[in-house]
């Protein structure tokens, strides 16, 4: 509730109006929030998905089909993927062990892949540009760390090509199946109380 009396040491009791916030501060604090908690929601499933996906021994090696990957087609959505795939991407190499430079290049080749396909769908509108993004950015990036970090044997032909397909699968395929499974909601899970996003969000839904 808030307050609107205080006590004056000489004049009592007396009446204070406290200044109220404006509808726009409050929509603008609501949008941050939501922003937020789609960053953090983006960023722990990736997380479990790479887990899921260690399991079973897809994540690593030289064609690695992470689960994960699916989700950088969210970027096409909202851009509070961008934040949400790379922390992540980033949590995800720490805790299952990656090396150091793993880490460092495969969190920016996610995070890369995050922002062209952001500016690329923000301009197009087409949901098959979503996943070529992150597939180049891990196709040029994943190689040179599999052979400078990790020492693997095999050509750079042969990783760009073996890591490719990886990409291809989790990104090109799962990746379009969780995109057009999402599409007719997208308007009501990615919801940012901004008329001009709802507007994009309805345009994407349309088409």
């Amino acid at each position: 509730m808030r307050r609107e009396f205080e006590v004056h040491p000489h004049m009592g009791l007396r009446k204070v109006r406290f200044p109220k916030s404006k509808p726009g501060e409050k929509k603008m604090n609501n949008s941050k929030v939501i922003y937020l908690v789609h960053a953090a929601a983006i960023a722990a499933l990736y997380v479990v998905l790479t887990f899921l996906a260690s399991m079973m021994g897809l994540s690593s090696g030289a064609i690695q089909v992470r689960f994960s990957e699916a989700l950088t087609i969210l970027p096409f959505f909202t851009p509070a993927a961008v934040p949400g795939l790379f922390i992540g991407c980033l949590l995800s190499n720490i805790l299952t062990g990656c090396a150091l430079w793993d880490v460092v290049f495969g969190s920016l080749a996610t995070l890369a892949g995050a922002v062209a396909t952001r500016l690329i769908c923000k301009g197009m509108k087409n949901p098959w540009a979503a996943p070529i993004p992150p597939i180049i950015a891990n196709m040029i990036i994943v190689p040179q760390v599999l052979m400078r970090v990790y020492m693997l044997e095999g050509t750079l032909l042969y990783f760009t090509a073996t890591v490719g397909a990886g990409e291809v699968i989790s990104c090109g395929i799962m990746g379009m199946v969780l995109l057009f499974a999402l599409k007719p909601h997208a308007d009501r899970i990615f919801h940012i109380p901004d008329a001009s996003q709802s507007k994009i969000l309805k345009a994407q839904k349309a088409k």
